[in-house]
């Protein structure tokens, strides 16, 4: 029978080891990550990154981070490379090549190669006395002390290690592009997160009837408004179709609670100040002024304080987005 091992012990042990992996790293951050960075965002050209095995994996995801944050990037199989992928390389995109040791036969021979495109190389390895360091513009510097792998031989801490370093490269370029939640919206617009940060107020809106009473109109009125647009409430307006005010159908149960007339005025049970967005505000600062209020709908308004529409909960529902 095979000796039971503590399971929660060695998961830990593992992620201990990577987290203080990627803690000696920033202290590994100098002046030729700092170079590496400003060469890259002041080229014309891409960003390729390549790599063998693991780091072609971690190569993989450093691009597909790269492209979503504002810098254009292409992925090179380090072993496709000799083999015509060579020819995607331009002169002026800058070229990053992920190896742990740096000393691989693959990057023996790929190295020459890439100098000759006359792009600028960049070596993310683990081993800054290697081949490919030496042969780098700048060295990215992902030194570890050892695998999480017990027989020190399985890359885990270093693709770690590589991955982290990759993400800090890709924020220190976001940061300086002066990247914005809506530029990230461009290159994000399938999925909820793509519709919290393009989907507008505007795209809801028109969707709904207007549920709309004068500030004159009976408590029979307001039931019918209510009632027929199918919101649970009303807005309240004044002659020029500002808002002055809203009632909730909480508000009529309140009102008859209290033994009201049918025939009292709007404005007499309405809520002044009601939570709204303005046209144009995306539909997530709803969200968070439902959120924040416990309410189930906002009024959507103009600059001048027109009414234009309602926002809610359920359409938000319905649109995936919370």
């Amino acid at each position: 029978m095979k000796l039971v091992k503590n399971i929660q012990s060695i998961a830990t042990k593992v992620l201990v080891n990577e987290a203080q992996a990627i803690q000696k790293i920033t202290e590994q951050i100098d002046k030729d990550f700092e170079d590496c960075v400003m060469e890259i965002f002041n080229s014309p050209g891409r960003v390729v990154v390549t790599g063998i095995g693991k780091s072609a994996i971690i190569a993989n995801k450093i691009v597909a981070t790269l492209n979503s944050t504002g810098t254009p990037a292409l992925f090179m199989h380090a072993a496709d490379a000799i083999h015509g992928d060579l020819g995607m390389i331009q002169e002026d995109d800058i070229v990053i090549c992920l190896s742990k040791s740096g000393n691989t036969a693959e990057i023996k021979v790929l190295v020459p190669l890439l100098k000759r495109t006359g792009s600028k190389l960049v070596a993310l390895v683990s081993n800054v006395d290697s081949y490919l360091a030496r042969q780098a513009d700048y060295v990215l510097n992902a030194t570890i002390g050892e695998e999480a792998c017990p027989n020190n031989l399985a890359p885990t801490t270093s693709t770690t290690a590589h991955l982290a370093l990759g993400d800090a490269l890709a924020v220190c370029l976001l940061e300086l592009r002066d990247f914005s939640s809506e530029d990230f919206a461009k290159f994000h617009p399938g999925g909820s997160l793509g519709k919290k940060l393009y989907l507008k107020v505007d795209d809801i809106y028109p969707n709904h009837e207007v549920p709309s009473v004068s500030t004159e109109a009976s408590i029979k009125e307001v039931i019918v408004e209510i009632s027929s647009k199918r919101l649970g409430t009303t807005a309240v307006v004044n002659d020029s179709n500002q808002l002055v005010g809203i009632i909730t159908d909480g508000d009529l149960r309140r009102a008859m609670e209290k033994g009201i007339d049918m025939t009292e005025a709007a404005q007499n049970i309405m809520s002044g100040k009601p939570k709204s967005v303005v046209t144009g505000d995306y539909a997530v600062k709803a969200i968070h002024i439902m959120q924040q209020n416990s309410i189930s709908q906002v009024v959507v308004l103009d600059e001048q304080g027109v009414l234009k529409g309602f926002v809610h909960l359920h359409d938000l529902l319905k649109e995936g987005i919370i």
